[in-house]
């Protein structure tokens, strides 16, 4: 847990370096690469893409460091703790089951996603096989 007020991800640092392209004097190896464009090198990373990655993580953080300064570290630490106990499904692992209690937990019980309504096949079709599903989980 960071402890800071951003509401947004923030930018991955931009740097450019050569050390992937670089020849035994340390300089680019055009001939072998190609030249070199520090544009091309800046602009394939961050953006948009890892901003919506790390959305959630800085939402999370945003909330748990507000419970931190309001009711002191407790709070957090006693909000981690019931979500990983929470995360802990000993329940038989042959069925496919949603955890309400962790999404409760996480803030998410009011929200609908794809996942919510639209199971992929995969999901659909359960194994029948009870008896080895239990003996997976008791090797694990």
């Amino acid at each position: 847990m960071d402890p800071s007020h951003r509401i947004v991800p923030a930018n991955a640092p931009k740097s450019a370096s050569i050390q992937d392209t670089a020849n035994s004097l340390g300089l680019h190896d055009a001939l072998r690469y190609g030249p070199r464009s520090l544009a091309a090198e800046n602009k394939t990373r961050g953006g948009l893409r890892e901003r919506l990655e790390s959305w959630d993580a800085t939402q999370d953080n945003l909330k748990l460091t507000m419970q931190r300064n309001v009711f002191g570290l407790h709070m957090p630490m006693r909000t981690l703790m019931e979500r990983k106990i929470v995360s802990r499904n000993p329940h038989m692992p042959a069925l496919a089951q949603s955890n309400p209690h962790l999404d409760i937990l996480m803030g998410r019980d009011e929200t609908l996603d794809c996942s919510d309504f639209m199971m992929p096949a995969s999901e659909l079709a359960q194994p029948m096989d009870v008896h080895a599903e239990m003996e997976k989980k008791l090797h694990m």
